[in-house]
């Protein structure tokens, strides 16, 4: 059996494959061969990337699936419908900005559901089956803010915090039993996708291209790398936010915030 045959073979599961990263992501691995399960709210869209994708002819398979995962049952539904992943690709999500009073709480609650219920249901469930065959790769959509305070934007500040803290907790359970399976966390900082419209924010600093980033994150997880943070810049923010006082990163945090409203 030669690699290439084993790699059309594979099953991947990615969220949040409508539009930004996820596009981009379905793409690589559209031309890769992998067999993929497209997930996301707007079907209309998924179709659109579904056409585009099958333009390249490849052999593979691809499957969409529109489906709100803000809502914990379809989080639930999704597992039992898709089996055998090999690759789950945790990509959905969304932010928001503004005084943490004055921020709607419905879109909080959502954003919550999204950014953290609907990553823990699936990275549970698809872990199972992958721990069960000893194979298999997560890859988790983080961001930079991940690892800082976030004054303006705090509730999704805390849902990266989140899945980074989460990733690193079950990365060290699989290291400890000698596990195959393979978590990866993708961490990056600013990038143009649709997340600015439905933040509300506008951003000051340039912005990385989404499908430079995707084809980063692609890369580095078939490698294996668990911190996967695109651009030195970025990886230098990373560093400061271990280094300087908490409060120090929350004051700088916040000037950059403000400067997005």
């Amino acid at each position: 059996m030669c690699i290439r045959d084993r790699v059309i073979r594979m099953k991947v599961l990615l969220t949040g494959a409508s539009s930004g990263i996820g596009k981009e992501m379905a793409k690589i691995l559209n031309k890769k061969g992998y067999d993929l399960v497209l997930v996301a709210r707007d079907e209309e869209k998924l179709k659109d990337v579904k056409n585009e994708l099958e333009k390249e002819k490849s052999k593979n398979n691809i499957e969409i699936i529109s489906m709100d995962l803000s809502k914990e049952e379809n989080c639930i539904e999704l597992c039992k419908r898709v089996r055998n992943v090999d690759i789950l690709i945790n990509n959905a999500g969304f932010g928001d900005c503004g005084n943490f009073t004055k921020t709607d709480l419905e879109k909080e609650i959502k954003m919550i559901k999204t950014n953290i219920v609907a990553y823990h249901i699936l990275m549970k469930e698809y872990l199972k089956e992958m721990k069960e065959k000893n194979s298999g790769k997560i890859l988790n959509v983080a961001s930079i803010a991940g690892f800082m305070p976030g004054p303006l934007m705090a509730t999704y500040y805390a849902t990266k915090s989140y899945v980074v803290k989460l990733s690193e907790s079950v990365r060290e359970e699989l290291k400890k039993e000698k596990s195959n399976v393979k978590i990866s966390i993708l961490c990056p900082g600013p990038v143009e996708t649709n997340f600015n419209k439905v933040a509300n924010v506008k951003f000051k600093i340039r912005e990385a291209n989404s499908q430079d980033v995707a084809k980063y994150a692609i890369k580095k997880m078939e490698q294996g790398k668990f911190y996967i943070v695109p651009g030195l810049d970025i990886k230098f923010a990373k560093i400061g936010a271990k280094i300087f006082p908490t409060n120090l990163v929350a004051k700088v945090c916040y000037m950059i915030q403000k400067r997005k409203i």
